[in-house]
């Protein structure tokens, strides 16, 4: 199975605009950036800024820069604690634990962290605030502060703290934070963090860049509680934020936290635009990247389940990127370019590579995945966990059937519930509409209902392997996740089937085959032979005997099923008819009324009708 976690290995070609973003953040020489990161959920935005996060570290120079990749995620402190304090305190952690070398670099980050506290106690509002605001001690949390006062000590300078240990300092009990008559100024404090956190960077000479990510899954009040905690944070020299975000969540986010302000789109929009100079999209997928992004998920489980070999995959990820970056000059991920990744005398990575070839403009095209890289990981799990359902089962599917039904599951539930119905009505799992419509795709005639008649149906029913003449019935089974299923009664009995499946591979009269009709019975041999001339319509050319075999046959040992076999022979499409099967036919009595009719029909080829006279006048 696939992970859903994001992954600095690039099989969407993101790597040439993960370049372009490490490369504008090391050209700021130690000014202040912002760049937001843009796209829908699951479209990769965690995994661009990962590829990011590898370049920069990649590009430390030790004793001049070394940047420091933070990463938040407030979706974690999501009603435990507030993400502004979080991101205060992540900041304040790395950069206690970058300066414990040194003692003096190592008081200063202590004290940042003192003066993060004091926000952090402030931003908790009532008592507490009161206390800190006033210098008072307010209520119970206000006198246990005033109790706790020297931790939160906002002395920032050598200096103070020195005197602090002279004789004549503050007298035992009184708190330097909490002194009455020094009331402590927010503006001023929040001031004097930002000038202790810019110090505090060019000396250790590191560039801070923050990584905001999955703030698009947080509830609005934490999202926007985190984009106040980055304006703390933001414009500070040798600092940067990478903020990854879908930018419908966050104008959404802003309404809710003004509402009944009568708050505009754009105004809900500027918000976010100030709080990022450099506004970068996550590329948007197409036909070509969804092939190569499938392609490289399919090789790399045949390369972890033994099918193909680390130098192949390692030349396929190489080899994909490559041929993306390309694409703008008509070097398309092509049939010929798939199956030259593996070889063309592996069928089943042949066949793995020509699925993915298939399902890319279709996932392309809905709108129910649209590409998403997310989803179409989703796609393949959901497949390939009912391929690992099915053995145990006896159930033998392979994966291109798995994906085919799958995917109308996916992206025309309608479509899907319409042919589960019919499925359950039919007493072997076959569905005639759908093999008329497979075939019709074919043809360039229309398609039957339930089918609607767009690109997408046809190109889903073109799929291989065709499901028309297969039983759905396993198929439905595995997809119970989806929906309940339950098959109607087959009235079959094994030797009715066994019957069945003679008939529809039969070319001639044998001994085997007579035997399977006597032992099925006359009523089990009418439903087999039924099914089989229905199931064989697809592949028959009305040219040669071989073609009536399922209703010669066994009509010569009942003959009582003749009117059914004349029923059924009566409903042949004339205009395609040929003299190879008309001795075959004459020889039974029950066809010769039918053969008669035929001659009157103007779609009949005139050949035929020939060959229906000179058989009448031999058998006078």
């Amino acid at each position: 199975m696939w992970h859903d976690n994001e992954t600095a290995v690039d099989y969407l070609n993101f790597g040439v605009v993960a370049d372009a973003c490490a490369s504008l953040l090391k050209r700021t020489n130690g000014e202040p950036i912002s760049i937001g990161v843009s796209g829908g959920w699951g479209a990769g935005k965690s995994s661009l800024v990962k590829m990011v996060a590898a370049r920069l570290n990649d590009a430390t120079e030790p004793g001049k820069n070394t940047y420091v990749v933070v990463t938040f995620n407030p979706w974690l402190y999501q009603d435990f604690e507030g993400a502004r304090s979080a991101l205060l305190q992540l900041v304040g952690d790395e950069v206690l634990r970058r300066a414990a070398t040194d003692e003096r670099l190592f008081k200063k980050a202590k004290r940042l962290l003192q003066r993060i506290n004091l926000l952090r106690l402030a931003q908790m509002g009532g008592e507490a605030a009161a206390t800190i605001i006033t210098g008072v001690p307010v209520g119970v949390v206000g006198r246990t502060i005033s109790k706790l006062g020297g931790l939160f000590s906002s002395g920032d300078t050598e200096e103070s703290e020195g005197e602090s240990d002279k004789e004549g300092g503050e007298p035992d009990g009184v708190d330097p934070l909490l002194r009455p008559a020094e009331p402590v100024s927010l503006p001023s404090e929040i001031q004097a963090f930002r000038d202790a956190l810019e110090e505090l960077l060019e000396e250790l000479k590191i560039t801070l860049v923050v990584f905001v990510d999955d703030l698009d899954r947080c509830l609005p009040k934490t999202a926007i509680s985190t984009l106040e905690s980055i304006r703390l944070l933001l414009f500070l020299k040798r600092s940067a934020f990478v903020i990854a975000a879908d930018n419908e969540f966050i104008r959404g986010a802003v309404r809710v936290h003004f509402e009944g302000t009568g708050i505009t789109s754009d105004v809900a929009t500027n918000y976010f635009d100030k709080l990022i100079q450099v506004p970068l999209h996550v590329p948007r997928l197409g036909v070509n990247e969804a092939k190569a992004y499938l392609a490289l998920l399919l090789l790399e489980r045949e390369n972890a389940d033994g099918g193909f070999d680390d130098d192949k995959f390692e030349q396929a990820m190489k080899a994909v990127p490559e041929r993306l970056q390309r694409s703008w000059r008509g070097d398309a991920v092509t049939t010929d370019f798939l199956h030259g990744l593996v070889g063309v005398d592996d069928a089943k990575l042949v066949a793995l590579m020509d699925l993915a070839e298939g399902l890319a403009p279709l996932l392309t095209q809905s709108s129910a995945v649209n590409a998403n890289p997310r989803l179409m990981k989703r796609f393949l799990n959901t497949v390939f966990l009912r391929s690992a359902l099915a053995e145990p089962q006896g159930i033998a599917l392979d994966i291109p059937a798995l994906a085919k039904w799958h995917l109308i599951e996916r992206c025309d539930e309608t479509l899907a519930n319409a042919l589960a119905a019919m499925v359950t009505s039919a007493s072997d799992g076959r569905v005639d509409s759908l093999r008329e419509a497979e075939e019709a795709t074919h043809t360039g005639g229309s398609l039957p209902d339930p089918f609607k008649d767009d690109s997408f149906t046809r190109e889903w029913l073109q799929l291989q392997p065709s499901l028309g003449e297969a039983d759905l019935r396993p198929l439905l089974h595995l997809s119970r996740d989806t929906a309940t299923r339950d098959f109607g009664a087959d009235n079959m009995t094994p030797e009715g089937r066994a019957l069945r499946d003679a008939l529809m591979v039969a070319t001639n009269a044998n001994g085997p085959l007579t035997q399977a009709i006597r032992a099925a019975g006359l009523s089990q041999a009418e439903m087999a032979m039924a099914r089989a001339w229905q199931l064989k319509a697809p592949k028959r050319t009305w040219r040669q005997g071989e073609d009536v075999i399922a209703l010669v046959e066994p009509c010569k040992v009942f003959p009582e099923l003749g009117a059914k076999a004349g029923a059924l022979l009566s409903q042949a499409p004339l205009n395609k008819v040929g003299p190879g099967i008309i001795p075959s036919l004459f020889a039974q009595h029950w066809a010769r009324p039918i053969l008669i009719q035929w001659i009157e029909s103007p779609n009949l080829d005139r050949k035929v009708k020939n060959a229906i006279q000179q058989a009448e006048k031999k058998e006078r």
